[in-house]
């Protein structure tokens, strides 16, 4: 059981969570966040993905209450028994991936992700791109509207929806899914190692024009990707018991 004095409370910023961090630190008070013992998220998904990005120098872990819509990363909003909640909370530890994508004109653009790395099509052509796994060719070329590399917190997000596999919150395995695949025909992608460097070399990036994107991290036309896990940053999400990353990532494959 941790202790818990000090909450600094971010919101974002839509009306019901502005209320409520209103309601939050009347009752509990709010302090900067590098004197935190816990940082409290109110909002969506996306928020607290925010948050995560913002707070991941410091080393308080961050619980997140839902004021959004799905809220996966998030806990049941209630201003009752925080204190209790916080001290009981189950911790989960994600590592994000690190993205180096190096435009067309020669900007590069670097940036990590907590759900994934993920390259589009950007124009009315389907993309062409050549998959180069840890210095070796994988797949010459693949046609199709896009591709992903996903951790497994983010295997149930942007991953699931392109039919990608569920990745169980422990397992040293990142998901490489391919979005609306025209050649190969039906290739869906692999399990990847957590160790692997994932590269993506954009084929004809005139004519058929790619942008790369790391949590809304954008280059909005590539030449080539790079995507490997980063194990220096550890980001500390809270959950209440029995409602953890593990438990949701089971139940989602049964709903």
């Amino acid at each position: 059981m941790r202790q818990v004095r000090k909450i600094a409370f971010a919101a974002s910023e839509a009306q019901i969570a502005a209320e409520a961090k209103r309601g939050l630190t009347d009752r509990y008070g709010d302090v900067p966040m590098d004197e935190a013992d816990v940082i409290v998220a109110l909002g969506g998904d996306g928020f607290m993905l925010h948050t995560l990005h913002g707070t991941m120098h410091l080393d308080a872990p961050t619980y997140g209450m839902n004021c959004g819509t799905i809220g996966f990363l998030m806990n049941e909003f209630s201003e009752d028994g925080l204190l209790e909640r916080l001290a009981d909370a189950e911790e989960e530890v994600i590592n994000p991936l690190a993205m180096r994508a190096e435009g067309v004109d020669g900007e590069v653009t670097e940036a990590l992700a907590i759900n994934e790395v993920s390259l589009l099509r950007a124009g009315p052509q389907a993309a062409k791109l050549r998959i180069i796994v840890d210095g070796k060719v994988r797949m010459e070329e693949l046609v199709c509207d896009g591709a992903l590399v996903a951790t497994p917190a983010g295997s149930t997000a942007y991953n699931l929806s392109a039919h990608g596999p569920i990745l169980p919150i422990g397992s040293d395995v990142l998901a490489l899914t391919a979005m609306a695949a025209f050649r190969p025909r039906r290739w869906r992608g692999a399990l990847l190692p957590k160790s692997a460097r994932v590269r993506f070399e954009v084929l004809e990036a005139e004519k058929r024009p790619v942008m790369a994107d790391a949590d809304s991290r954008s280059n909005r036309k590539v030449l080539a990707v790079e995507i490997r896990s980063e194990p220096r940053v550890r980001h500390r999400i809270l959950f209440d018991p029995g409602h953890g990353l593990e438990e949701r990532l089971t139940r989602e494959q049964f709903t």
